[in-house]
């Protein structure tokens, strides 16, 4: 099989329409055609659908694409390791880190690694962490931070660190008296909450807590976006209940917060740190592996990273 072929079957699908993809490959539009004509005899199955709105997959060609994914990665890859000087640790490592984890790990981490290994080529990724475990079990990640124990079975996990969730409102919320420093789970219930959406593994883990207490939250609206649903609540929505990392940046932006503790009955989420197998863990990989857990240690030892606790 031609990987140039696969190449561009993988940018087609990603482009979603043969004319985009062949503007950004420099190839005209019938040769293009042509070459994902050659795939589809040699798979001997249709592999794109395609309509005048573009082109989409059908279940072999997502298929064909989750692996192909792999194998160019690794490809390529393999072409940096083999490129690399001597003595020095080269190569492109992708991490995939939820949002909540990015406003506290990704910056810190990038600065890191920038300055103790100029020569590797970070690539963070942020999304739900069902999306990212997803996408470690496609082989398309190298290392990733996800809230379930068997979130990718087959791959390696290590317990990092356990995140305590608080009430978060503004600082001069009307919504809880100034003098509290803790909140009830029946008064955080009472509040209008903000959450994720129930496809949102912390949403989940909230819903379990109060339905374990027969209480029915009071959501005023649902929101993946962190940023749109912190911004909400700080212009006054409602309250919400995150880790602390949730508003580590925002404080760096001048908000001002309130992060109540749940003093009945404490919520806490862990973080497992996911890796691809040893024997396929690159030095790259492994050093940014290292690292992540460095950052993190650093992060909550200094307390620039609040209710958190070590499990690494």
């Amino acid at each position: 099989m031609d990987l140039r072929q696969l190449r561009y079957f993988a940018h087609v699908i990603e482009c979603g329409s043969l004319s985009k993809a062949s503007r950004q490959l420099f190839i005209s539009q019938p040769a293009l055609s042509q070459q994902l004509g050659k795939l589809e005899d040699e798979v001997g199955k249709p592999l794109l659908n395609r309509s005048s709105k573009g082109v989409i997959p059908t279940d072999n060609g997502l298929a064909l694409y989750d692996h192909a994914k792999f194998m160019l990665r690794q490809l390529d890859q393999a072409l940096i390791i083999a490129r690399q000087e001597a003595g020095e640790v080269h190569g492109m490592v992708t991490v995939g880190l939820p949002a909540t984890t990015v406003s506290a790990l990704g910056l810190p981490l990038v600065q890191r690694i920038r300055e103790r290994y100029p020569s590797i080529l970070l690539n963070v990724v942020e999304g739900m962490s069902g999306h990212l475990g997803q996408m470690m079990r496609l082989g398309q990640l190298d290392l990733a931070v996800l809230f379930s124990r068997d979130a990718a079975p087959d791959l390696t996990a290590e317990p990092l660190l356990e995140e305590e969730l608080f009430v978060m409102l503004p600082r001069h919320s009307p919504l809880v008296a100034k003098r509290r420093t803790s909140l009830t789970i029946v008064e955080a219930a009472a509040l209008p909450l903000i959450l994720p959406t129930s496809t949102h593994g912390l949403r989940r883990r909230i819903a379990a807590e109060f339905e374990q207490r027969n209480l029915r939250a009071h959501i005023v609206a649902e929101i993946d976006s962190l940023s749109l649903l912190m911004g909400c609540v700080y212009n006054g929505m409602g309250a919400t209940i995150k880790p602390m990392a949730a508003i580590l940046l925002e404080g760096e932006r001048g908000k001002e917060w309130r992060a109540l503790p749940i003093s009945d009955a404490p919520i806490s989420r862990r973080n497992y740190l996911y890796s691809i197998s040893p024997m396929r863990l690159s030095p790259a990989a492994a050093a940014v592996g290292k690292e992540l857990k460095e950052t993190a240690r650093q992060l909550v030892e200094s307390g620039a990273w609040r209710g958190v606790e070590l499990l690494t």
